[in-house]
């Protein structure tokens, strides 16, 4: 399957949401924000969690680019970054695309 996906890149008009077999939240005592499964736990570095903290709105990945821009003026290579990793959660099941 993850050949599959990427074979079919990710365009900025899809809308972007988490995945209901996870639950995004801050976890205080790993101090970053993680995707808890009832087989474990995933920490996510700040980008990654950036970005699905805006997943959990069903909103464009465009939508999830222009509001990172904003809080995130700086970032030459935002959204480039953002199709990677959204194509990589995607093909790892974190994320559903339409």
């Amino acid at each position: 399957m993850m050949a599959a996906q990427m074979n079919n890149p990710i365009e900025t008009k899809q809308v972007v949401r988490l995945n209901k077999k996870y639950r995004f939240q801050w976890e205080p005592t790993q101090e970053c924000y993680v995707l808890l499964y009832p087989e474990g736990m995933i920490q996510l570095n700040q980008a990654a969690g950036e970005i699905l903290q805006r997943c959990q709105n069903s909103l464009s990945i465009q939508e999830i680019i222009s509001d990172l821009k904003k809080a995130f003026p700086d970032a030459d290579t935002l959204a480039d970054d953002v199709l990677e990793f959204l194509a990589e959660a995607s093909a790892a099941g974190w994320v559903e695309l339409d």
